[in-house]
C-alpha cells in the first residue's frame, strides 16, 4: 500500500527521485500515465494489469468509455528507476501535470500520484474545506 506525502524536485532532464518508501513496491518496472485532476498516476505492473482488465470490460459501444480508455492508455509509459532511484518523466506527461520543478509525490493506496506542488496546494485548499462534505457523501459507499 502506498501512503504519505513527499516534496521533491524534477531536474532539468525531467527526472524525479521516487521516494524510497515507494521504490520496492513499484518494482523494477511500472506504468506512469495521465491521471485525473491534473496529476500523474503511477501503477506497479500487477495493479496496472488489474486496471487494464477492468477497462477492457467497459462497453466499447459507449463513447465515454472509449474516450476514457483512449485518454488513459495513450498517455501511458512503462518506466524504470535508474540506480539513483530516479524516473524519467516523458515530456507529454510533464506537460499534462504542469510539472516544472517542485512536485509532490503522494501515496494513494494502490497507486502513486505525482503533482505539481502549486496544483497540489490549490487542490488541497479547495478540497480541504469540503472534506467533511465529501466524507458524508461517500458514507453511502459502505466504507
Amino acid at each position: 500500500m502506498f501512503m504519505g506525502e513527499y516534496q521533491h524536485t524534477i531536474d532539468s532532464k525531467g527526472r524525479l527521485i521516487m521516494p524510497a518508501k515507494f521504490r520496492e513496491e513499484l518494482g523494477d518496472s511500472f506504468v506512469l500515465t495521465r491521471g485525473l485532476d491534473n496529476c500523474l498516476f503511477v501503477y506497479p505492473l500487477p495493479e496496472w494489469t488489474a486496471l487494464e482488465q477492468k477497462l477492457k470490460a467497459l462497453p466499447f459501444t459507449r463513447s465515454d468509455a472509449r474516450a476514457f480508455t483512449r485518454f488513459f492508455f495513450s498517455g501511458a509509459a512503462e518506466c524504470e528507476l535508474d540506480k539513483q532511484g530516479r524516473v524519467l518523466i516523458p515530456n507529454n506527461l510533464r506537460e499534462h501535470a504542469k510539472l516544472q520543478k517542485d512536485v509532490v509525490v503522494i501515496g494513494v493506496s494502490s497507486r502513486v500520484e505525482i503533482w505539481s506542488a502549486e496544483v497540489w496546494q490549490q487542490y488541497s485548499e479547495e478540497t480541504g474545506v469540503s472534506f467533511e462534505d465529501i466524507a458524508e457523501k461517500i458514507i453511502d459507499l459502505e466504507l
